[in-house]
């Protein structure tokens, strides 16, 4: 197994690169992000290692990191300090453009892949998500309803402006961009909400991730009770993942030091 070290740094988020399929970028954090600064990593995979192409530092934590799905060198990243950062692999002087409007911690990022659209959207510990077009310093619309913190928030791979969320109101919420407000409130778990991922296959369902150690799976069509639950992890499920080749497939990484494949 190929392994990466950074020194002082703690790993939040990894994404594979949609251009370069041997290109990962990891958000970090120093202090476990309770402090300190964050640094963005581009690394590249090679047949015997892992080797660091780029590093970006931000005087506060990383917590979540998307790739730009039209230019394979912009990749946009969440931090502690209620920002967003833009940054460019082909220019390593920092940051090209920074959105502030968050008044809390940035945990979750996601750029649409549609491709009818090129939005970005973000989700905070303030208890709001927010829709931004890259280009402009302003969010497109601030989206009101969760209770708690938003832990996650991930748009459809299928329905233009559409993006789930996820929150410690331990509810899964659809929302509509265009109409500014949520489509469908689920409550999916009795416990914090840590994650949701779209099946790539079909548009009715998502997958979360909760403390409570479950990950569930629904179906927007009845949602009055999950399609499938699955319970192995000893701690919160961190993160849950739909497999972009296989339909039934997912998986889950939790505090309990393991990752787990569903199928």
């Amino acid at each position: 197994m190929k392994v990466f070290r950074f020194p002082a740094r703690h790993g939040y988020a990894v994404e594979m690169s949609p251009f370069l399929h041997n290109t990962l970028a990891c958000a970090t954090a120093q202090y476990y992000g309770i402090a300190g600064c964050g640094t963005l990593l581009v690394l590249e995979q090679r047949e015997a290692d892992i080797v660091l192409m780029r590093s970006f530092d931000w005087n506060d934590g990383l917590f979540d990191v998307t790739w730009s799905e039209n230019n394979e060198h912009v990749l946009v990243t969440g931090a502690g300090d209620g920002s967003l950062q833009i940054w460019d692999t082909a220019n390593p002087q920092g940051p090209i453009r920074v959105l502030k409007e968050h008044t809390q911690e940035v945990y979750a990022v996601d750029w649409s892949q549609t491709r009818t659209e090129n939005l970005v959207v973000s989700g905070s510990w303030d208890h709001t998500a927010k829709v931004w077009d890259p280009e402009h310093p302003q969010s497109v619309c601030t989206l009101k309803g969760h209770e708690g913190v938003v832990y996650s928030t991930i748009w459809s791979p299928h329905i233009p402006a559409c993006f789930a969320s996820t929150s410690g109101d331990g509810t899964l919420r659809v929302w509509d961009v265009k109409a500014g407000s949520c489509r469908l409130a689920i409550p999916a778990h009795k416990a914090e909400v840590l994650s949701c991922d779209w099946c790539k296959y079909d548009q009715n369902v998502l997958a979360t991730g909760a403390v409570d150690c479950s990950v569930c799976v629904w179906d927007l069509r009845n949602v009055r009770q999950p399609v499938a639950q699955m319970l192995g992890h000893s701690y919160a499920i961190r993160r849950v993942k739909f497999s972009p080749l296989f339909k039934t497939v997912l998986a889950s990484c939790s505090y309990d030091f393991t990752v787990r494949e569903v199928i």
